[in-house]
């Protein structure tokens, strides 16, 4: 089969992770795969060579969208896929778009979130679904959110969870050692981290007002918060105006997030609203207490192998972090071990990337239920 991946940008989330994961899955069993960004850099990308690796450049007005339109349109009649997956708001839209001008065998949607940020986009989605024959998203939650604001029609939109390669995060000694040395945290000193984009939708200044409680009631930790965006200098004031500016490390973007997941003892995510929260599955696999806001489709990834709180609620993730810092080593080993339990038997890529395939044929993906 020949598979054409579109996407927004390669930056590092979330949903850049799980395609280019995707794209390798694909490659190394044998299908044609060309990956298409719309602009930037690629900082994250496939690590099959086989994968075609396609950036169209897009500049921020309208020749410039009409020109990257136009190299689109050539590397679809080039490439002949049988397949779209178009991922991210943009990119689904734009996508649909050209399909009134450019054949497409089949053209799926993938969106990776509860809330697009707008009315507009919403209705941009309802207006185009005609042009696209299946719609996905990345929890039923999600999907059911999309439904109750107008996107689409019902039963025009499948959810398919996220998945990870469980071979890549898995807990590592090693790793552990090293990462704390450079932070330097010494093995008595609990370590929290928090990873994804300094941006509104991960509520950090609710992270930072919960380690702000935490500190009050004398708690010791070191909290590394990894990424980077247009909130890091409001994060590092407010952290200095909590008078924890001391305990929390701002690392940016880095590229060994399986050795930072084996290096803290409790992973935090703090977010107002998620689709899946892909991060979590990570944490989880590499057998960390996991601490998260119950947004989107969260909960569908922790289950019982966690902590789950309400989100905006800085008082109660607090205490959930209070809790999962008081736990005894025997305690953290066997929540963190049901953790990869839960992702290997539900979240693995291999799942993820079979029920893609179901849907790129046309058929109806098996769905692995969740536990209660």
């Amino acid at each position: 089969m020949k598979v054409l991946l579109v996407i927004t940008s390669l930056g590092v989330g979330g949903a850049e992770r799980l395609v280019t994961s995707l794209a390798d899955r694909y490659a190394v069993i044998g299908h044609d795969v060309m990956l298409v960004r719309f602009h930037g850099e690629a900082e994250l990308r496939p690590g099959d060579p086989r994968v075609r690796l396609e950036n169209l450049d897009m500049r921020r007005s309208p020749k410039g969208m009409l020109v990257a339109m136009w190299r689109f349109r050539r590397l679809l009649l080039e490439f002949r896929p049988d397949v779209v997956n178009s991922h991210l708001v943009h990119a689904n839209i734009l996508t649909r778009l050209l399909r009134l001008v450019t054949p497409m065998p089949r053209l799926v949607s993938s969106a990776h979130n509860t809330n697009e940020e707008g009315r507009f986009r919403m209705l941009a989605y309802r207006l185009t679904d005609r042009l696209v024959n299946v719609s996905t998203n990345v929890s039923e939650e999600a999907v059911q959110a999309f439904q109750d604001q107008g996107a689409l029609c019902p039963g025009r939109m499948l959810a398919i969870h996220n998945g990870i390669d469980t071979e890549d995060f898995v807990f590592d000694q090693a790793a552990r050692d090293r990462i704390r040395t450079e932070l330097s945290v010494g093995d008595s000193i609990p370590l929290i981290i928090a990873v994804g984009r300094l941006w509104e939708q991960k509520d950090y200044p609710n992270l930072l007002n919960a380690m702000s409680g935490l500190a009050r009631r004398s708690f010791e930790f070191r909290l590394a918060i990894i990424g980077d965006g247009p909130l890091r200098s409001e994060l590092k004031a407010l952290a200095q105006s909590l008078g924890i500016a001391g305990q929390v490390d701002f690392l940016g973007v880095r590229h060994d997030i399986p050795a930072l997941m084996s290096a803290c003892d409790v992973f935090v995510l703090s977010s107002a609203w998620e689709g899946f929260g892909l991060v979590v599955a990570e944490a989880m696999a590499c057998e960390r207490v996991v601490v998260a806001t119950d947004s989107g489709g969260v909960r569908e990834v922790v289950g019982e192998a966690g902590y789950l709180v309400e989100p905006r609620d800085s008082e109660a993730l607090s205490g959930a972090i209070g809790r999962a810092l008081g736990l005894s080593d025997a305690e953290r080993k066997l929540m963190g071990e049901a953790a990869r339990t839960r992702v290997v038997e539900k979240f693995s890529l291999a799942a993820t990337a079979d029920r893609y395939l179901a849907v790129f044929r046309g058929e109806t993906p098996q769905i692995a239920e969740d536990s209660r």
